[in-house]
């Protein structure tokens, strides 16, 4: 789990967290998402969104289904399990591999979506792009992120943010999205 990654399900949030984020303000950030991913492709031609598990996939679902109802297709979606990709495996412990699920057609010549939760230090995207490597070629990749937090330690950026949240390094940042947690919410603490 990422320092910005939300606590696992069933783990209450401290008291002092401040809601940045609510149900409506992520729907309609998802929504806002997922019409700029259109506008930059004109159009849902050649895409394939993959999301960064857990939370990732859930969002990567969500803009799908928008997608879906603009243009009327479906949007191939997968998931991108990066932790034999991560730079810290050696300084943390095991864990545990969640599903590579590549859509029908693979990801050559596509234009891939990576779509994750919390865009922090770089680490997890840089990861994402290696793990990719080892999959396919796409034509592009573009990112789109919930929370974009700043911080970075490698040259990535989103071309896709929900919402800019300028916070200190001691702060947290918590997702929690209905499929996993119970809740849609941006806590920061």
């Amino acid at each position: 789990m990422t320092p910005t990654a939300a606590p696992p399900p069933g783990t209450d949030l401290p008291a002092d967290g401040r809601t940045v984020l609510d149900a409506r303000d992520i729907a309609r950030a998802l929504t806002r998402i997922s019409h700029e991913i259109l506008e930059r492709n004109k159009g849902s031609h050649d895409l394939v969104l993959l999301g960064i598990p857990s939370r990732g996939v859930h969002l990567a679902q969500r803009i799908a289904a928008r997608i879906a109802e603009v243009e009327g297709v479906e949007v191939p979606v997968g998931s991108l399990d990066i932790t034999m990709y991560r730079d810290d495996l050696r300084m943390r412990p095991a864990r545990t591999l969640l599903p590579t699920e590549i859509p029908a057609g693979g990801i050559d010549d596509k234009i891939v979506v990576l779509v994750d939760d919390v865009l922090y230090s770089g680490r997890t995207i840089r990861s994402a792009l290696d793990a990719m490597n080892d999959i396919g070629r796409p034509q592009a990749v573009r990112l789109a992120v919930l929370v974009d937090r700043g911080h970075r330690d490698l040259p990535i950026r989103a071309d896709f943010v929900g919402k800019n949240l300028p916070t200190s390094q001691a702060e947290k940042v918590a997702v929690r999205l209905e499929e996993y947690d119970g809740e849609d919410s941006v806590t920061i603490r």
